[in-house]
This record gives C-alpha cells, sequence and structure tokens, in this order.
C-alpha cells in the first residue's frame, strides 16, 4: 500500500503497525524456507539417486522464496523505520499526530501538518 493512502485510509499508527507486521510475516515466511533447505538436504544425504529430484526441487524452491522473503522483510521494515523516524514533529516534538497535507505520488513523498502546532514538514522515503 502506498504511503499517502495508507495513511488517509488507516492513521500513521496503524498504517506502521502493518508495514511492520507484514514484514515480520515475511520473516517468518524465511525461517520456513530455511526449514525446508534443512530438510531437503537431510533428504539428499540419506536418498538413493533416482529419488533426489523431489529434494532437488525443494531446496531450489526453498532457496528462491526464501531470498525473495528476507529481502522482501528488509524492505518493508526499512521503509516503515524510514518514515517511522520521520514523524516526529520538529518544532514541538509530538510523534505521529499529523494530518496530509500534499502527496507526492511519483517519489512516495508526503507534506504533513501537525495536528498540535500546525507545523508544516516533509516526509520522504
Amino acid at each position: 500500500m502506498k504511503l499517502a493512502d495508507g495513511i488517509r485510509k488507516h492513521g500513521f499508527r496503524k498504517w506502521y503497525e502493518r508495514e511492520l507486521l507484514q514484514s515480520h510475516a515475511h520473516l517468518v515466511l524465511t525461517f520456513l524456507c530455511a526449514i525446508g533447505l534443512f530438510a531437503a538436504f537431510e533428504g539428499l544425504a540419506r536418498s538413493p539417486w533416482p529419488g533426489q529430484m523431489s529434494n532437488l526441487v525443494t531446496l531450489a524452491c526453498s532457496t528462491v522464496i526464501g531470498i525473495w522473503a528476507l529481502r522482501r522483510y528488509l524492505y518493508l521494515l526499512m521503509k516503515a523505520e524510514t518514515v517511522a523516524n520521520q514523524a516526529e514533529c520538529p518544532h514541538c516534538q509530538t510523534y505521529a499526530r499529523f494530518t496530509l497535507v500534499h502527496e507526492d505520488r511519483a517519489h512516495e513523498d508526503v507534506d504533513v501538518q501537525c495536528k498540535k502546532c500546525e507545523h508544516r514538514w516533509h516526509i520522504g522515503l
């Protein structure tokens, strides 16, 4: 979900929570793929040569999906943390209490205004 759309629909705190949950779901998938890798390696060591094709397929699929899931986990986590580090009003230090003023869809950046002191600042990825 785009930054501006997620904040507009759910609010910043819910958007941030959802991003963290989604990223950690990818981390769980990475661990499941690691288990699949270990199982495939053990199967390769114990089964005769003609029966190893399913272990090789499991090994390849677990590797590809695991690398994708790890990269997705890191991307989503860094995106959420980058935005969260910019969510504090520079004027009154109020955290995550702002409204969207303007959005740049091309760069996924937003301009926000503090609900407490009405100071405006930029949040960007």
